[in-house]
């Protein structure tokens, strides 16, 4: 068979419109040999994360068109080189970050778009640490600039995003104050944080305890009216990290109101004289720099996983699900029960 004209049988999950976890579709697909420029990698683990738990709803900000395959991002083994390509690169592991299309089995990539994975990692550990460890590493140090000695508080702390910014914060000599159901406080204490419940009235008043004399950053995924009480934990030279409206989740109506909502009051606050400051994370940010943006994701994802080669951070896999089985893991991932991130891996 001739490599260059060669086809690969993926199994995909298609999201097809609006519909709950049982409406995703498995389908087997003919992919071409990859083009100029591309590889052909074969998936070793890929992740449902609140993007994905977003679009099912339709009100993930820019997700394309009904039908898509979604996948935000993945790990796996390069299985041929089109044109262009350095054929060194087959049979080596990467991860690169896509928005969508990672659910299926093989998938082709822009090899610009491949970062190398270190040597003896598990792959499904390496997922976690993807878009979950570039959001917090970016959010942590160059957002929010947090010193050594420092106090922050993380809402929602055992989740993807949360986890990995107590690790980072506490690699970092960082104090982290996490909120999160009971259930799940003493992983919360086992990764350096002190817990908060979620779920208590008193949840900010316990926190302003903790912190007299307020905090140095707050990371809050949450949005919606609790935003105001996040930005009064601050202290003078603070800041604020939105980045995501949980609270709307379930809240029918455009997709991009509550998000725009979001911005004019971060800019608000961001714009007036006390010292403090309010910005919104947008992992795409500077992507019309396209070079400058793999650079700065090339250089933040190889910090976190040489930490994770070094075991300075403990992956989070909430769970190990076979890929055809994606509407299982998406109501896994929604039920809010597990610590980490939910991970698809390869059917047997």
């Amino acid at each position: 068979m001739n490599p260059d004209t060669a086809t690969t049988q993926a199994t995909q999950i298609l999201l097809p419109g609006k519909v709950e976890p049982a409406g995703l579709q498995v389908r087997t697909q003919d992919l071409a040999a990859p083009g100029a420029g591309q590889v052909l990698l074969r998936m070793e683990a890929t992740g449902v994360s609140f993007a994905e738990q977003q679009m099912r709803r339709g009100k993930y900000f820019d997700q394309p068109p009904f039908p898509f395959v979604p996948g935000y991002d993945v790990v796996g083994t390069v299985a041929a080189a089109g044109p262009g390509v350095d054929t060194a690169l087959v049979g080596g592991r990467f991860a690169a970050v896509t928005k969508t299309g990672a659910w299926a089995s093989h998938l082709h990539l822009d090899a610009r778009d491949l970062v190398a994975v270190p040597d003896g990692t598990d792959p499904a550990a390496v997922e976690t640490l993807l878009v979950n460890g570039i959001t917090a590493w970016q959010m942590l140090h160059r957002m929010a600039a947090v010193p050594r000695g420092g106090t922050i508080v993380v809402l929602g702390a055992n989740g993807g995003v949360g986890t990995t910014l107590l690790q980072l914060a506490r690699h970092a000599g960082i104090t982290v104050i996490g909120t999160a159901a009971q259930r799940h406080h003493e992983a919360v204490r086992e990764l350096g944080a002190t817990p908060v419940d979620s779920h208590d009235d008193g949840m900010y008043e316990k926190i302003r305890t903790l912190a007299p004399n307020g905090v140095d950053a707050v990371f809050d995924h949450v949005g919606g009216d609790g935003l105001v009480r996040s930005w009064r934990l601050l202290r003078r030279g603070g800041t604020l990290v939105s980045y995501g409206t949980a609270s709307t989740r379930d809240v029918e109506g455009s997709s991009q109101l509550p998000v725009l909502k979001l911005f004019g009051r971060l800019g608000l606050w961001h714009a007036l004289p006390n010292g403090r400051s309010a910005r919104f994370y947008n992992f795409w940010a500077g992507l019309r720099r396209a070079d400058a943006f793999r650079a700065r994701l090339r250089e933040d994802l190889t910090q976190v996983l040489g930490l994770l080669a070094e075991g300075a951070l403990s992956p989070q896999v909430g769970a190990r699900v076979p890929l055809s089985d994606a509407a299982e893991a998406m109501i896994l991932a929604e039920s809010r029960t597990v610590v980490g991130k939910v991970v698809l891996v390869p059917d047997a």
